[in-house]
């Protein structure tokens, strides 16, 4: 076997990424790595180890929700994860689920250390019994079997040598196996796939584990990070959630922390893909926080990705806005039920009219009526409604229009998307702000007094939350209940910003 010193001088040290649930005995195997190694590199490992010599570069995850993000983060850059478990634990227990879970998702290769197997007798039928369970969950996300090895950190068996206890085993010790390197990719590959490069695409179906506080929904739009690329994703759809107990599959709409499902992926722009390759994991992040809150592999490209493409046309937005005499925008009015989003739009389109503009106001009530009949008031409906209304949107100002929408649009995440969808500068928020006690009194359709009797769910500012923008081009007060005053300054905008004639 290459010795460790020569190993080190060829290559730059292996990033591990150590994990598992509480006392299932990672500090122990932990230690007992570092003192098998000669002092070669540094090694990021809790203070009361620092000390240690080890030649892999080791982060010590501990598996509580708190830490989910940061162990997402630091998978996604590891090269190896080991997941330790209890050979005395028969079943998959939550932190378990989440930590090996993540490691497949994120970690080109992964070993499953089944630890204290002397407390078991060294049962090869202990150990078969978990890495069945294991390899299973492997198989249901789409991935090749792991490596998983019988160990006892206590004494060192097949930590860095093969222990007589379990002459059953036949495999390589830990540290055999991690010296051993990535090997063939084609082999290695976690998808058992072949390595060859498929044309670049930009709708994929993927694996993905969810991390964040808030839930992973349909249609709402994340930044998705690989190897070699940021770009924005969006779930459209999540196909759906794998039961992590019985491998089932229950068709969802949303992932909640610590869940696993499988969904289609669209991106914002095509990217390269090879399956098996470092481009095929990625991470989600939240884009208002920058914060990591998923990760996952991308399992495939999808074949619509390669058969749809942008079709040129010879009149294009400037053409169409030239026509008219005016430049095309949207101009999105975002408040609670009641704070007059509504009356101010309807009031503005007739003072455009009037001013000889073409104009279009979407609201938010017909486009339930007909375009979003379908959808309900729950987060993910709430998402959906958003995504299709700043579609077409963005379609009618492309055609020369001024689109004025007045929607409730109480995600910020939405808001940015829709923003998102036109050029800079095309796209001014408005936000009516009107406090809840004001709108509530004023209840135009009743709504506030059906929430309050319970006879409404999932409504804005009673048992649903209200995302206040945070740099709207426009704030209005919604409680001083002059619309045509509004009117009179977004109007005063619009000369200001060039929309319309001064």
């Amino acid at each position: 076997m290459t010795s460790a010193r020569t190993l080190h001088a060829r290559r730059a040290p292996l990033q591990v990424l150590l994990c598992g649930g509480a006392h299932q005995g990672k500090r122990t195997l932990l230690a007992r790595l570092a003192a098998a190694r000669e002092p070669a590199v540094a090694i990021r490992c809790p203070p009361a180890l620092a000390a240690s010599r080890m030649r892999f570069v080791v982060v010590d995850m501990p598996a509580q929700r708190r830490d989910a993000a940061r162990m997402v983060d630091q998978a996604a850059a590891a090269d190896v994860g080991i997941v330790v478990v209890d050979a005395r634990s028969a079943l998959l227990a939550p932190a378990h689920r989440c930590n090996f879970v993540a490691m497949l998702l994120c970690v080109p290769r992964v070993v499953l250390a089944i630890n204290k197997m002397d407390l078991v007798g060294n049962s090869q039928s202990a150990f078969a019994a978990i890495e069945t369970v294991y390899q299973a969950l492997a198989h249901e996300l789409g991935l090749a079997r792991v490596a998983a090895i019988p160990l006892s950190a206590l004494h060192g068996d097949n930590v860095t040598e093969n222990a007589t206890a379990m002459h059953w085993y036949a495999g390589p010790s830990l540290v055999a196996h991690l010296e051993s390197g990535p090997g063939d990719e084609a082999a290695e590959s976690p998808f058992g796939a072949t390595t060859t490069p498929s044309p670049d695409a930009d709708q994929f179906e993927a694996s993905i584990a969810w991390f964040g506080d808030a839930p992973l929904l349909r249609g709402r739009r994340y930044v998705m990070r690989t190897a070699t690329t940021s770009v924005n994703a969006t779930i459209a759809p999540l196909k759906y959630r794998i039961g992590l107990d019985s491998l089932e599959h229950v068709a969802a709409d949303r992932l909640e922390h610590g869940e696993v499902g499988v969904g289609d992926l669209t991106l914002g722009q095509p990217i390269a893909f090879t399956a098996g390759h470092g481009n095929a994991r990625f991470v989600l992040v939240d884009p208002l926080t920058g914060d990591p809150v998923g990760a996952g592999r991308l399992r495939f490209a999808l074949r619509r990705s390669q058969n749809i493409h942008w079709q040129p046309v010879d009149i294009d937005r400037t053409a169409r806005a030239s026509l008219k005499s005016q430049r095309p925008c949207v101009l999105w009015f975002t408040g609670l039920s009641g704070a007059g989003k509504s009356t101010i739009a309807n009031l503005l389109e007739g003072r455009l009219h009037a001013l000889g503009r073409h104009t279009y106001l979407l609201d938010g009530d017909n486009v339930r009526k007909g375009l979003n009949k379908d959808l309900g008031f729950t987060a993910e409906d709430r998402v959906e409604n958003i995504r299709r209304v700043a579609e077409v949107a963005a379609l009618m100002a492309d055609a020369g229009l001024i689109v004025i929408t007045a929607f409730i649009s109480p995600f910020r995440n939405e808001r940015r998307m829709a923003r998102g969808l036109l050029p800079d500068g095309d796209f001014l928020e408005i936000f009516v702000d009107t406090p809840l006690a004001v709108a509530e009194r004023r209840d135009p359709k009743g709504l506030y007094r059906k929430a309050r009797r319970g006879e409404l769910v999932n409504f804005t500012g009673i048992d649903s939350p209200y995302e206040p923008p945070e740099n709207a081009e426009l704030t209005i007060d919604g409680a001083a209940g002059d619309p045509a005053a509004a009117v009179e300054r977004i109007i005063e905008q619009l000369r200001r910003l060039g929309i319309i004639a001064a």
